[in-house]
């Protein structure tokens, strides 16, 4: 009787492994499911370039190129052209495209607020530093940072920017050590900068540095054979 009764205890254990171990794949396929809906939902709402213009096919050839190398582009063209666009599809064809993108807009933000958060800052550095923050700098490590209106940016900053690129280093604020980085930088600007670096409002060691690979987005009235595609894609959209 009491052998009975074990055996169908083990009978009964057995059971339940087998409805705990269902329950967890079950469940891990569920999470597994979720991140694969949440990635295609970001894909999905990601703006994408669309053009067939020879205009825009050659600016796509060159971001190809560049995309396979690890050398700084500088990204030149009017205000509202895609410049950004340009840059997210040169670091996702780069092979950092497993690493993060960190986004930086230097136009209309104070110079101390914009260094704290490309070099971040630690706990004391300046009233209100009540703790340690990595800057984009650190936050894009092994993948790129991409400055928009870099043309924007002061001189005192700029300084700061090309030491980083010599070196590979950064130094928070209030810190007493510089820490190790590997980052692509992409920038941008509308301006005409190197008209800027001739009047000495732009550093023209940080210009060259940054400017390794330069690309010009052409603008819409350079490229009228895509509007019937921008139009058809923006109404499929809605």
């Amino acid at each position: 009787l009491e052998a009975d009764n074990l055996d169908k205890i083990q009978a009964l254990i057995d059971i339940g492994s087998v409805a705990l171990s269902n329950a967890l794949t079950y469940n891990e396929k569920l999470e597994e499911t979720e991140s694969l809906k949440n990635a295609l939902q970001q894909i999905q709402g990601q703006p994408v370039l669309i053009g067939q213009s020879p205009a825009f096919l050659k600016a796509m050839k060159l971001l190809e190129e560049y995309a396979r190398t690890d050398y700084a582009v500088l990204i030149t063209g009017e205000s509202g052209v895609g410049k950004e666009l340009f840059a997210r599809q040169v670091h996702l064809l780069s092979r950092r495209h497993l690493c993060p993108l960190m986004v930086q807009n230097c136009s209309a933000i104070p110079e101390t607020l914009l260094e704290s958060e490309l070099f971040g800052y630690t706990r004391g550095a300046f009233t209100g530093a009540d703790r340690d923050r990595i800057g984009l700098f650190e936050a894009a490590n092994g993948g790129t940072l991409f400055l928009d209106e870099i043309g924007d940016m002061p001189l005192n900053l700029q300084a700061r920017i090309l030491r980083v690129i010599q070196d590979g280093e950064v130094k928070p604020l209030g810190a007493n050590q510089a820490r190790q980085v590997d980052v692509r930088i992409v920038s941008a600007t509308h301006r005409d900068i190197q008209q800027m670096v001739a009047e000495n409002l732009f550093r023209e060691d940080l210009y060259y540095r940054l400017a390794v690979l330069p690309l010009t987005v052409p603008p819409l009235r350079e490229r009228r054979e895509d509007i019937p595609l921008l139009l058809r894609h923006f109404i499929n959209r809605e």
